[in-house]
């Protein structure tokens, strides 16, 4: 089990209904990498046969932001879940538990170099994109950096202005791509992002082919997604990358 930390709410954004961001003031958090994920944990109900012991729903969420004094995540709330309702209820200034220790692979220090970079997400597989772009390792390391997020309607978007902020900064060197699978919306592609890549309609946007001599591939989301992009970047000679066998694509499964 985690050994936690306590936290305090400091700020809560709401993007649409269920879905949201809270920022968490925290201290005794050990640093970790981007992409790394922590746990939350609220209270849970007593248990008699151990009526001494802190008894605790808790979840792992990637973190939406650096290591620092305040930590980032996004949350969709679960309508039968333990604990995401729970979350959904708390306001700023409201106390959370946090795990004091970062776990995970799925860091850019387990992705190879390449002229671009590909970060794939559906959903809150999002969050661990937007504390990997807040670092300067990140862009002292890839020259060019595509952003892909798909949702099923335009409501789910979630950090689109701080996105637009990167690419006014980093004009020549960064884009991104919002699809939307049940609706069609002025900026967006209709679809899921497999079949965007299959037609090539996300590299038309972009300007920038994914091949496996120029590409590192990073997927995170629904496993759905994960699958058929493993199938459909296979197609170009794209493996999944392991230290004895090295690829192009390096991948997080959510659930």
């Amino acid at each position: 089990m985690p050994n936690w930390t306590k936290g305090t709410i400091t700020k809560k954004q709401v993007w649409t209904d269920g879905l949201f961001t809270i920022s968490v003031k925290i201290d005794g958090v050990k640093p970790f990498v981007p992409g790394q994920f922590l746990h939350l944990a609220l209270p849970g109900e007593p248990n008699p046969d151990k009526p001494d012991e802190p008894q605790r729903i808790n979840r792992p969420y990637s973190v939406a932001s650096p290591f620092g004094p305040e930590l980032e995540f996004f949350v969709v709330v679960v309508p039968d879940g333990e604990l995401t309702p729970k979350l959904w209820e708390l306001e700023e200034g409201d106390a959370v538990e946090v795990s004091d220790a970062g776990v995970g692979r799925f860091t850019l220090d387990k992705a190879p170099d390449a002229d671009v970079l590909w970060l794939v997400a559906t959903g809150t597989g999002l969050a661990p994109y937007i504390a990997m772009l807040r670092t300067d390792q990140t862009w002292d390391r890839y020259e060019r950096i595509v952003l892909v997020h798909g949702v099923r309607h335009h409501r789910d978007l979630a950090y689109s202005e701080e996105l637009n902020w990167f690419r006014e900064k980093f004009p020549e060197r960064f884009r991104f791509v919002q699809s939307l699978t049940r609706e069609e919306a002025g900026g967006c592609l209709k679809g899921r992002i497999p079949g965007l890549f299959g037609d090539g309609q996300i590299e038309k946007a972009v300007g920038w082919e994914c091949t496996a001599g120029t590409s590192t591939v990073m997927l995170c989301g629904n496993p759905a997604m994960l699958d058929s992009m493993e199938e459909t970047l296979g197609k170009r000679g794209m493996k999944k990358h392991r230290s004895k066998s090295p690829g192009q694509i390096v991948l997080e499964r959510y659930w």
